[in-house]
């Protein structure tokens, strides 16, 4: 047997690091199971990052103490209803807003926006407000912000004449509402868009309407519809608009798009604008995700102003993959302690079918590099039929950062977040693969015996594979044989080799370029 140790370039006790590193480092918590949850939202205190709020579909929310690592599950109730789309916001005394549609009864379905608040930290939430009640014309997908500067709250939002039709005669339109008192009342909606959509719910609706602050407390406003991504703003708190949409990006290939798996996925913008006091204080951002480079290769997307928002750069990409697959339902934040970005996203890269992972990136220079680090423990495969949602979401403040996303596998939904110190995942070294290798993967993954690793090389390589167990102790090897261009698939049958269930790792050499999979056994 030859032996390969000279032939890679990580030393023995820079292997062992890495492989505990990988080993510890990932702290996954999954936050519920309950109720088929989907679409969740989360907040941090920035006065105490260890108190935390989330909520999913359709009425449960989550309380945390300890910055994450346990959970209370509860459901929330209303007299106007509870009834989806959660998002979850904060103003400086530390108090909660959850706003949700609503399915009154004795009303009509989603015929108003209602906002809860709780002033115990998410213990116990008020009956609520709402706004948009219009007759039975349908409100749906808000998002808030609260201004830091005075506790205002904005709200964004789309209106449908009848959603779902099809008919010219129907129309959606973006409003905004705001609360001056703490989320007691609201003001009467105002339109703020130019060019109204379609109700069909599809990519000539005018839908995913995220409201921004500003330094001096303008509010920036950015949706997809008709145009593309199309941005606008407010300097007088919302009295007043700008006469015409800005167009930030044509958007090719439409908000609403198709990934393999799910029932419907889109890429609608979020909107957010750097307060740090940092090199990029009063950037507006926006983050979204398309199929610009073809129906299978959806791709995550930032572009930005510096001259609010009159004009945007050449939107980059933030997954630094080649593989050509799949990165979709991102969201983003900003971390105003040190204007450091952040963003979450569901990541296909390593696979040759279904199977996701949740990646993270940041960039710590407005958007100019990312780092890219995938944060799930494992993959998982969604199940058509099964509703998955249109979005995750991740909040950050002061160096720490707290990802929030639905998981579906074997056609169980759970709401997972990661508690990982940013250090930790920062120092992970880069899941990029060589130029030699690509579309590599283990499958399935956990697996009870019989296992496929899978790559695909792009000239004539040498290819070793070692078995490691997650100590860093040497198994054996499995493979070592000059392999040519093109797909490969090697079986091992796992029960052969006497292991106990647990995590490990097979080490691939090829041309002597080390990358490392992690796989995990279980009876």
């Amino acid at each position: 047997m030859m032996n390969i140790k000279s032939k890679i370039k990580v030393s023995s006790t820079a292997f062992l690091a890495l492989l505990l590193s990988i080993s510890v480092f990932s702290q996954n918590i999954q936050i519920s199971g309950a109720g088929n949850p989907t679409e969740p939202s989360i907040m941090m205190d920035p006065n105490n990052s260890d108190i935390l709020v989330a909520g999913s579909n359709l009425n449960y929310f989550y309380t945390s103490s300890d910055g994450g690592a346990t959970w209370n599950v509860d459901t929330l109730t209303s007299s106007y209803g509870v009834w989806g789309d959660p998002v979850i916001d904060i103003d400086t005394s530390g108090h909660f807003y959850f706003t949700h549609l609503s399915n009154m009864v004795g009303g009509n379905w989603i015929d108003r926006i209602v906002c809860q608040k709780s002033t115990d930290a998410g213990s116990t939430w008020s009956d609520g407000s709402y706004t948009g009640l219009n007759g039975t014309k349908a409100q749906d997908k808000q998002w808030t912000i609260v201004d830091r500067s005075n506790n205002n709250i904005y709200m964004t939002w789309t209106e449908f004449d009848q959603y779902g039709s099809s008919a010219s005669s129907d129309s959606s339109r973006i409003l905004f509402s705001k609360s001056l008192d703490q989320g007691g009342s609201w003001s009467v909606p105002l339109q703020i868009n130019q060019i109204s959509g379609d109700c069909i719910d599809e990519d000539n609706t005018v839908e995913g309407a995220t409201p921004a602050i500003g330094p001096s407390g303008e509010i920036y406003v950015s949706w997809a519809g008709p145009n593309g991504i199309v941005f606008n703003r407010s300097l007088d708190q919302g009295e007043s608009w700008l006469g015409q949409d800005v167009l930030v990006d044509p958007m090719p290939g439409g908000w609403d798009f198709d990934i393999p798996g799910l029932d419907r996925a889109n890429g609608l913008p979020i909107t957010k604008c750097d307060l740090s006091g940092g090199p990029n204080h009063g950037t507006i951002y926006i983050n979204w995700s398309d199929q610009r480079n073809g129906i299978t290769d959806t791709d995550v997307w930032l572009t930005k102003s510096i001259d609010s928002g009159n004009t945007w750069s050449i939107p980059v990409r933030v997954n630094n993959d080649n593989s050509n697959k799949h990165q979709f339902f991102t969201w983003m934040d900003i971390d105003q302690t040190n204007g450091h970005l952040y963003f979450i996203f569901y990541d296909r890269r390593a696979y040759l079918d279904n199977q996701t992972d949740v990646y993270m990136a940041t960039s710590s220079d407005g958007g100019g590099t990312y780092i890219n680090r995938k944060i799930s423990d494992t993959s998982f495969i969604p199940t058509n039929g099964v509703f998955f949602g249109d979005y995750n979401n991740i909040v950050a403040h002061n160096n720490i950062v707290r990802p929030i996303w639905t998981r579906l596998n074997g056609g169980q939904l759970s709401i997972w977040t990661d508690i990982t110190p940013i250090d930790d995942i920062l120092n992970l070294p880069q899941e990029s693969l060589s130029d030699s290798i690509m579309e590599m993967s283990i499958f399935p993954n956990p697996s009870t015996n019989l296992t496929y690793i899978s790559f695909k090389l792009h000239r004539l390589s040498k290819v070793q594979i070692e078995l490691i167990d997650s100590s860093g102790k040497f198994i054996m090897e499995l493979t070592n044989k000059t392999l040519a261009y093109g797909k490969h698939v090697i079986p091992i049958d796992m029960s052969t080799l006497n292991l106990s269930q647990g995590t490990y790792y097979y080490k691939l050499a090829i041309n002597e370029e080390t990358e490392i999979l992690k796989a995990i056994l279980i009876e």
